[in-house]
């Protein structure tokens, strides 16, 4: 007696809520990420084992690189703008609307003021170029960097100040910078470093 054949049926998945989840988790993630800020300058932090969190609001950052160039940069717009027109009042250089937005855009800054007007001339891809030559003048004749810590801390009372050095800079540059935020009387401000591993113990 022969068997009955069962007909099998192609069986159906739906995606439909697989690929909601998915779309929301993508969502979420953009929102969520913090991009890396693009730096002049690739640049090794020394190791510690301190585990403070930099403040990601009312930031100024200060960049040093191996050769002792300093780089400045400011998380809000409006900071940026109202900072560089002061500077441009004190060392007497008038910047066009166009040129005051421009730079309120740029992510790091670090050009000499005699500079800046033919720096903000420039396309995005040169000034990329120049800028890692370049570097804020932080000597005993014309300490711009003090100019520029000095109106940042008008422009925002609120501002916190942090410091990220290669390991390989020279202490006397690190020195120069700090002493520049002392005679501001900026006594507080964050080091940033990597953190150390058990390994490197």
């Amino acid at each position: 007696m022969s068997r009955a054949k069962i007909q099998k049926k192609a069986t159906f998945i739906d995606m439909t809520a697989m690929s909601d989840v998915t779309v929301l988790l993508l969502t979420f993630f953009m929102l969520t990420a913090s991009f890396v800020k693009k730096e002049p300058v690739q640049v090794v932090t020394p190791s510690s084992v301190s585990e403070i969190k930099i403040p990601e609001t009312n930031l100024l950052s200060i960049l040093v690189d191996t050769n002792g160039k300093i780089f400045m940069s400011l998380d809000k717009q409006d900071d940026m703008a109202t900072t560089l027109e002061a500077m441009g009042e004190e060392y007497g250089v008038t910047f066009t609307p166009q040129e005051v937005k421009k730079f309120s855009l740029f992510q790091t800054f670090g050009v000499p003021m005699k500079n800046l007007k033919s720096f903000l001339a420039l396309s995005g891809e040169e000034q990329d170029k120049v800028l890692k030559n370049q570097g804020i003048p932080c000597d005993s004749i014309d300490n711009q960097f003090k100019a520029w810590v000095r109106h940042a801390r008008i422009a925002n009372p609120d501002l916190r100040i942090a410091i990220k050095a290669d390991q390989q800079t020279p202490y006397m540059v690190i020195k120069k910078v700090m002493n520049s935020l002392q005679d501001l009387k900026e006594n507080r401000y964050n080091l940033i470093t990597s953190l150390k591993t058990s390994a490197e113990d």
